[in-house]
């Protein structure tokens, strides 16, 4: 689902956050196993683990063995969230992994643990295996022996990078070479998909694509990937159409012969017959993001947006060849191949111009013009209302946003030096009912002292998105 249709559209679920995907949400493991398939993830979870209702093997992998939080140490898998909030982070099914902080690299380690689970699974049953490397994200670290075959590379960054996706493309062959020893390659199907654009500071590269990672500028928002499988009709194809990752929940329950009828208000489409057959894809639209809390625009305002939006608004929005952006979009540039130095002053060696003073709005024709260099938002108003309307009709069914504050049980310090579950559903009912009989306490005195509820407000509105 989109994310507005989550409250998950400002940032990223942070590790020290009472946050996580929220329970009501169906998921993808949980339809295939309706379906009769064995569930099984390798790699990074990232979408919340402040409760034990939250872990993988709570939302429909039969087994798990990654890490909870976005990033860490490649050999010793701790993590850092700030200088007093570090943790061992590595996970089998709901137990700490123990004993992986040996220097085993996370790409081999993960690519043989997928290759264990092919090793012992029958080809009989269908099987499901979503496995999501730590690779390429930052830090850059890789094993010697890959970094040596890009010594041509001169830029640091960039040479570690290359070495990553060396080694990363190696597990991908080691994890199809197991497919087709145990037997499932003929019946399977492989996606390869990124999760964002790259980060030009880390060694990533989007060149000739506008902006980076974190931003809705297509070098942030496009991401490559590719489908194998002996099953597609149309082999060898570019598909051109739309594909939004909402996309691969009704594809693939629906490849798996499972049911979503009872599926209301879905985001995505089924595009299998346009990835295997070149047909058009059935979605003319996508919503990048609509994210409230980021207004940081200085000129952005509801005059700017004909009544319609605010501008200030961060935003973001493709309706067939169009797409238009709203509010402080981020970094803007153009960054070529390697243009970044190690080197702190000649860093910069790259088209900038970040940040487009007194802009809020911009109009892109991504067909013709897929690097976002001709901004056509003065040429083509109405083009601009026609899409500030479909905005504002889907801010009509977001959902409010979660982004709970910083909760300090979630410290590896409390937890036995580890990330993972910390909230206790017990100790906050204590915690609620204690708040709600100090408040009936209160309101029962005189107008001086009710002055002192506003102290327990704070608590309260955070237990609220605690439980919620």
């Amino acid at each position: 689902r989109y994310q507005i249709h989550t409250g998950l559209q400002h940032s990223i679920i942070r590790p020290t956050q009472a946050n996580c995907l929220p329970l009501d949400n169906v998921t993808l493991p949980q339809k295939l196993k309706e379906a009769g398939y064995s569930t099984h993830m390798v790699g990074k979870w990232h979408l919340g683990f402040y409760k034990k209702e939250c872990m993988p093997t709570q939302r429909g992998f039969d087994t798990f063995f990654g890490s909870l939080l976005g990033s860490g140490d490649y050999y010793s898998h701790y993590k850092c969230d700030s200088p007093d909030m570090c943790g061992y982070d590595l996970y089998e099914n709901d137990h700490v992994a123990w004993g992986h902080d040996k220097g085993v690299y996370s790409t081999v380690m993960y690519s043989q643990k997928v290759e264990q689970i092919l090793a012992t699974h029958s080809p009989k049953k269908p099987i499901f295996l979503y496995v999501a490397f730590q690779a390429v994200h930052s830090p850059l670290q890789v094993p010697a022996r890959y970094l040596e075959r890009y010594r041509s590379i001169t830029n640091m960054n960039r040479r570690r990078y290359a070495a990553m996706v060396g080694c990363l493309d190696e597990a991908i062959k080691n994890i199809t070479g197991a497919l087709k020893k145990y037997g499932f390659y003929r019946n399977s199907i492989v996606i390869y998909s990124s999760d964002n654009g790259g980060q030009p500071i880390a060694g990533g590269s989007n060149w000739p694509l506008r902006g980076s990672k974190g931003t809705y500028w297509e070098g942030g928002i496009r991401a490559v990937g590719f489908v194998h499988s002996p099953l597609l009709k149309k082999k060898g194809s570019v598909c051109r159409g739309l594909v939004h990752i909402t996309d691969w929940y009704p594809t693939l329950v629906t490849l798996a012969k499972g049911h979503l009828k009872d599926e209301q208000h879905l985001d995505g489409y089924d595009v299998w017959e346009s990835i295997s057959e070149g047909r058009p894809s059935p979605r003319v639209d996508i919503l990048h993001n609509i994210d409230p809390i980021y207004t940081k625009a200085k000129n952005g305002s509801w005059a700017a947006g004909f009544g319609i939006w605010n501008t200030a608004i961060q935003a973001a929005i493709r309706v067939g060849h169009w797409k238009l952006l709203t509010g402080n979009q981020g970094s803007s540039d153009w960054v070529p191949p390697q243009s970044f130095s190690t080197t702190v002053m000649s860093r910069w060696h790259n088209e900038r111009i970040s940040w487009d003073k007194g802009k809020s709005i911009w109009l892109f024709n991504i067909t013709a013009d897929p690097y976002e260099r001709v901004d056509l938002s003065g040429k083509y108003p109405e083009v601009v209302k026609r899409l500030l309307l479909k905005l504002a009709h889907y801010n009509k069914t977001a959902v409010p946003v979660r982004y709970p504050p910083k909760d300090p049980r979630s410290n590896p310090r409390l937890n036995g030096g580890v990330w993972g579950p910390w909230y206790k559903e017990a100790e906050e009912k204590l915690r609620t009912l204690f708040v709600e009989e100090g408040e009936m306490t209160l309101r029962g005195k005189k107008k001086r002292v009710l002055k002192q509820t506003e102290s327990y407000q704070p608590m309260w509105c955070h237990l609220r998105i605690c439980t919620g």
